[in-house]
């Protein structure tokens, strides 16, 4: 998870006082200050690409988390403030590159512990990297204990992740209704997420709400046609409400358009069933 555009622009928008001498032409004040702002973000812009060391610790661990993950530990071992908490959670990157889920959660949370106060809304990006990996760890508990007390303010993409999370966490230890509540408030926090509008549609749909299921999906797809998962879960819901056609349609597609995915072959399997070979 890289650090987020809004953190890197305050660090790089610090660039002191302005000048003490006007400026020799005519140019309003106000439109002035304004163009210097504009200036100031585009280069900003420019240079987050440069200056962004969550997103190169991303880029070395695809490549290499072993080395990603030794590189991280040093740097985290002799940083301070802000860069040893940017460390941290490089060395999180890289631990869960090399599946190391439990050792991942330990790094991404101390990583939070360290972010400065100033910095509250990388804190609670970090918070919600320490109950992703508690998830992939097999802990629903101490996830939900690590998202409960994250407030993800006026950010509805962070909201949306949180509880997204917070669904799959109930599910795991069965608490289904919550589980429901969770992704009602993930859909109202970002109404164009289509995972959340595919976790609803499997939800929906082994509690045997299939008409809830039909109308989740169907959402999704418009979200994100043509996706494997959805289309997987499209035919499975139609199946279950005896629609064969349908559901032999959207397995298919599924194996004609991510062929040698795990998708695919779950569909595969699907489609020899129903037509019973």
């Amino acid at each position: 998870m890289p650090v987020t555009t809004p953190l890197f622009l305050s660090l790089l928008l610090q660039v002191g006082p302005a000048p003490s001498t006007s400026p020799v032409t005519a140019v309003p004040e106000e439109l002035y200050e304004q163009r210097r702002m504009n200036r100031a973000r585009e280069r900003a812009e420019v240079t987050l690409e440069d200056v962004d060391p969550v997103q190169a610790c991303i880029d070395r661990a695809d490549a290499d988390p072993e080395a990603a993950r030794f590189e991280a530990r040093e740097r985290f071992d002799r940083a301070l403030g802000l860069d040893r908490a940017i460390a941290g959670h490089c060395l999180g990157i890289a631990l869960s590159g090399l599946g190391r889920w439990d050792e991942a959660a330990e790094a991404f949370g101390r990583a939070k512990d360290i972010v400065p106060d100033d910095h509250a809304y990388y804190r609670v990006r970090l918070g919600a990297a320490t109950a992703a990996a508690r998830l992939a760890a097999g802990q629903p508990q101490a996830a939900l204990a690590e998202l409960s007390a994250l407030d993800p303010a006026d950010d509805p993409r962070l909201a949306t992740v949180i509880a997204l999370d917070r669904s799959r966490a109930f599910v795991a230890i069965g608490r289904e209704a919550e589980a429901e509540t969770a992704l009602a408030a993930a859909r109202e926090a970002d109404p164009d997420s289509a995972e959340a509008w595919l976790l609803s549609a499997t939800l929906a749909r082994r509690l045997d709400k299939l008409a809830e299921a039909q109308a989740h999906i169907e959402r999704a797809a418009i979200l994100r046609p043509g996706d494997a998962e959805i289309g997987l879960e499209a035919g499975v819901i139609a199946a279950l409400a005896g629609r064969d056609d349908a559901a032999l349609r959207s397995w298919q597609s599924v194996v004609d358009n991510a062929p040698g995915s795990p998708a695919a072959e779950t569909a595969a399997a699907y489609l020899a069933q129903l037509r019973g070979e």
